[in-house]
């Protein structure tokens, strides 16, 4: 896997943002030599007794071993005086492994759960990296006591970068939110730059609350959240094996926001924030793209099309070279399959009306638009002209340093 030293130039200008420990969560590090020597690769985290645990997970029909323990244990959660861990590892996907993968997740699992006197199936993991390799689980289980012995509720930064893969920047977002006059605490952080498309990406996110939340609850807010921010991102088109979002909301603040829109924005605020710096830093992009499909006759509709948009290589070159040819986004609506008419279709780049009803705008100017595709963020909105259902996607451009990176993935 080619290490990647060169920072995103759509990077958070004020790089990690300062996160507020969340009661009832701490985290630990540290390096075992997954993949590289002396390369912090391993972080888990502890939750407190009382808490509940939502997640969701990628589609795959290839899903890692992670993922599908993850998946059968969130559907049977039992014991609530007991706590939780995540532990989670990069540089080894665990995917493809069959029996040895499933050896591997169990290993890990019984030993965080010895560890730290917890419920085996309160235990979840994670893993990110190559596929197709057994996972050195022994070098994790080894090095629990020491993950024990650091714990620490501060540690989120560290435990962001140590799930990084090909990452060129830790993603981290905070919000917090006053329900009845009392504050609710949000942190979470996130890893992603390939393999990213919905259902969900080659990303993980994890999100903590001190908010009360039954698992019911959360694991509702969280997967409907999730259907406008991570399922609505794509870099490459590519839906990996390993993507997980898992959600927890320990209680420690008492104030239950089962009934708070307040709180659910916040969340969204969390989420949509992770999304976008995923796709801002999408391997070798330059420029982060909003796309926002209009006048669709059906939801689907709105989201078919938008993706279609996001993942045609056509247009993702076109916006790298910063050239404005909307005759691409013309061309990625009718191969979609969704519904449109060619004579009521509109085009704008930002502000600029590129195409009208089927037709080059009448005041196109070719000078204007080239201009506006020098921006380092560009939205471009498509009006089908048939409905009133609309969605937006983000995604970013195609370019050299996307072959280079994934060239060398495997060296």
């Amino acid at each position: 896997m080619a290490t990647i030293t060169d920072l995103s130039p759509l990077a958070p200008a004020g790089g990690f943002p300062n996160l507020p420990p969340i009661s009832g969560v701490r985290f630990a590090t540290c390096a075992v030599g997954v993949k590289y020597e002396g390369r912090t690769d391993v972080m888990l985290a502890e939750v407190a007794p009382g808490a509940s645990v939502a997640g969701v997970f990628t589609k795959s029909s290839t899903r890692a071993a992670p993922v599908l323990d993850c998946q059968d244990k969130l559907g049977t959660i039992s014991d609530a005086g007991k706590g939780f861990a995540i532990l989670v590892n990069s540089g080894n996907a665990n995917a493809f492994t069959g029996r040895a993968g499933t050896e591997s997740v169990s290993a890990i699992t019984g030993a965080v759960a010895g560890v730290l006197d917890i419920p085996q199936s309160h235990v979840y993991t994670s893993s990110t990296g190559v596929i197709g390799e057994p996972l050195p689980h022994d070098r994790i289980t080894g090095a629990l006591n020491q993950l024990k012995s650091e714990l620490d509720s501060a540690s989120l930064e560290p435990a962001a970068r140590a799930i990084m893969t090909t990452d060129t920047f830790p993603k981290g977002s905070t919000q917090t939110v006053q329900i009845g006059g009392k504050p609710v605490t949000i942190s979470g952080f996130a890893k992603g730059s390939g393999m990213i498309a919905p259902d969900m990406a080659t990303m993980l996110v994890y999100i903590f609350t001190d908010a009360k939340l039954t698992q019911p609850e959360l694991q509702s807010m969280v997967s409907r959240l999730n259907e406008s921010s991570f399922n609505a991102i794509t870099v490459d088109s590519d839906t990996s094996t390993s993507d997980s979002l898992l959600a927890v909301a320990t209680g420690a603040s008492g104030i239950d926001v089962s009934s708070s829109s307040e709180f659910e924005a916040a969340l969204n605020a969390v989420m949509l924030d992770l999304a976008h710096q995923v796709v801002r830093d999408g391997e070798g992009a330059s420029k982060f793209v909003e796309i926002t499909v209009t006048g669709a006759a059906t939801d689907t509709d709105a989201k078919t099309v938008a993706m279609a948009c996001a993942n045609s290589p056509l247009v993702k070159t076109a916006i790298a070279g910063e050239d404005a040819n909307w005759g691409r986004i013309v061309m990625a609506v009718g191969k979609s399959g969704a519904r449109a008419d060619r004579d009521l279709l509109s085009i704008s780049f930002g502000d600029i009306l590129v195409a009208d009803n089927g037709w080059r705008a009448p005041d196109y100017s070719e000078e204007a638009a080239s201009a506006y595709m020098k921006n380092e963020e560009i939205k471009i909105t498509v009006d089908l002209g048939l409905g009133n259902r609309q969605f937006t996607a983000w995604t970013c451009d195609l370019t050299h340093g996307y072959i280079s990176i994934n060239a060398d993935y495997r060296s």
